[in-house]
C-alpha cells in the first residue's frame, strides 16, 4: 500500500461537473491522501495507513491531523501501483482488484472518522480531477 500525503490549505475531487469531496484547511491546513491498495498488502495494512494519514506530523507547527482536527480528503489512486521499470507502459498487475480496494479504502476512511477526523472522498472508479492548493509545499510517500 502506498501513499501520497500532501499538506493543503484546501483540496476538491470533481466527477463531471459535481464537487463529490471537498475540504477547506483553514487556518491548520488538512492532508489530501491519495492511496493506492496493492494486490498483495498484509491484511493489517489499512490500520497502518489510517493511523499515518492521521498521525503523521506533516501539518504547519511540525502537527498532525489528530493533533488540531484538520480535515482529510481521501482518494482512491490505483496508480500508485503501477511499475515503471521496463519499457514505456506502467504495469499495475501490483493493483488490487477494485472490489479489495474499494473495501480497504473504506476500512482507512472509517478508521480515520472514528478518530473524529472530517474526512472527505472521491468517488471510488470514477475518472476525476483532483485540485489542490499545497502548503508548503510539502508532500511525502508512505508506504506500509
Amino acid at each position: 500500500m502506498k501513499a501520497v500525503l500532501t499538506r493543503v490549505t484546501r483540496a476538491m475531487v470533481t466527477v463531471g461537473d459535481e464537487v463529490v469531496g471537498e475540504i477547506d484547511g483553514g487556518q491548520t491546513g488538512g492532508v489530501l491522501a491519495l492511496v493506492g491498495v496493492g494486490r498483495d498488502d498484509v491484511e493489517d495494512a489499512w490500520q497502518t495507513m489510517a493511523r499515518k494519514i492521521a498521525e503523521l506530523r506533516i501539518l504547519d507547527g511540525e502537527v498532525s491531523a489528530a493533533d488540531v482536527g484538520a480535515p482529510v480528503l481521501v482518494v482512491s489512486q490505483f496508480t500508485l501501483l503501477g511499475a515503471t521499470a521496463k519499457g514505456r507502459r506502467p504495469s499495475w498487475s501490483a493493483a488490487a482488484p477494485g472490489a479489495q480496494a474499494a473495501e480497504v479504502i473504506d476500512r482507512i476512511v472509517a478508521d480515520l472518522r472514528d478518530r473524529g477526523l472530517s474526512v472527505a472522498t472521491g468517488q471510488f472508479g470514477a475518472m476525476m480531477k483532483v485540485e489542490s492548493v499545497n502548503d508548503g509545499p510539502f508532500t511525502v510517500l508512505v508506504e506500509c
